[in-house]
């Protein structure tokens, strides 16, 4: 065996240990996921910080306080909007009942082709009770928090290591990188060094038209839903443009939050119908026309490459397909540029 296959051979064998390993510890990976994907945003912050001649652990202790301050911050903004939405949708739920018994049941009644019983008082005293009775509740879960406590703690130990995580993967990001590249082999270095730059670059431009789209996606939706006249537009707009960065979750999560409030809200099926509508035209623009041109654009990918990405990494690999289903596509796309480079380069191509 030559000296080119062997090494051949190591980088492979490296590669499939390496493969194995992340297979196997998978589920208790994410958090330090989700921790370096944290790291790698903010490092651009903290390298502005340390220009201005800080340490770097004070630069990491300033990002982290900013993210805090802003998660903070929005909760203060989003709590109190909330509770003026949950505090109406109670005064409004006897009236929803009672609606419930004149516009609905006559057409589950001629459904069924029998007689429903319907008594509105004894509804309603069921739902106040189950409101108030805070011991039956308690009691209801206290069994399944016994069954399920394992994987409580470990959601919360898991929510709790992501900050930690975060800190050391952000101070250290600098040295963690400069050791990477200590291990690159020097005839390969400039090479990857390239590819690392365009895939650094690439990233940063589809978090950058991700947000875009999460933000014009949001504001479609408020938009859209206020225009049918849904009390809870706000609410249901702002969570389902936020989660459109999880393919099709956003959307589904917000037309079954915005199909229960309309079918409490509206007595007639054509305004239900309008609110289906607009969540179909959301999702056609989101899927069709915004995510390929603010994202697709941005990395440099043709919108039926991002179509076909989101189509192939779901397949292949379900949901955690279609979450990293771009982010892995524009790495896929700058190593196949460096790979025609190199193939235009190369003896084989320029040969007669």
């Amino acid at each position: 065996m030559t000296l080119s296959r062997f090494a051949a051979v190591q980088w492979l064998t490296v590669a499939v240990v390496i493969a194995a390993l992340l297979y196997l510890l998978g589920p208790i990976l994410t958090p330090f996921v989700a921790a370096a994907v944290l790291a790698y945003i903010c490092n651009p912050l903290a390298q502005r910080l340390r220009g201005w001649k800080l340490s770097r652990t004070l630069a990491t202790l300033l990002v982290m306080g900013g993210l805090l301050l802003l998660a903070v911050l929005l909760l203060l903004i989003i709590l109190p909007l909330l509770e003026k939405q949950f505090g109406l949708f109670v005064q409004r739920v006897p009236d929803w009942i009672e609606s419930v018994r004149v516009h609905w049941l006559p057409y589950l009644q001629q459904w069924l082709g029998a007689g429903v019983e319907w008594d509105s008082q004894t509804a309603k005293r069921l739902l106040l009770d189950s409101w108030q009775g805070a011991d039956g509740v308690a009691g209801r879960l206290l069994p399944w928090l016994g069954s399920g406590g394992g994987a409580i703690v470990g959601v919360l130990a898991n929510l709790l290591l992501i900050p930690l995580a975060m800190f050391y993967f952000l101070r250290d990001w600098e040295t963690m990188l400069a050791r990477l590249d200590e291990m690159i082999p020097r005839r390969w270095q400039g090479k990857v060094r390239a590819i690392a730059g365009d895939v650094d670059r690439v990233l940063a431009e589809f978090l950058r038209g991700q947000i875009s789209v999460m933000l014009l996606m949001s504001a479609f939706y408020v938009v859209a839903l206020w225009l049918v006249g849904l009390e809870f537009a706000l609410p249901i707009g702002l969570v389902a443009g936020m989660l459109v960065f999880v393919p099709y979750l956003g959307m589904i999560l917000g037309l079954l939050l915005a199909t229960l409030a309309a079918a409490m809200q509206f007595t007639a099926f054509g305004s239900l119908l309008l609110v289906w509508m607009m969540f179909g035209l959301g999702q056609f623009l989101e899927g069709f026309v915004v995510t390929p041109r603010l994202v697709g654009d941005r990395i440099g990918l043709h919108p039926l490459a991002v179509i076909f990405a989101l189509l192939a990494f779901g397949q292949l690999f379900g949901f955690f397909g279609l979450l990293l289903a771009l982010p892995l596509a524009a790495i896929a796309l700058v190593a196949l540029r460096h790979l025609r480079q190199s193939y235009l380069a190369s003896a084989m191509y320029k040969q007669p």
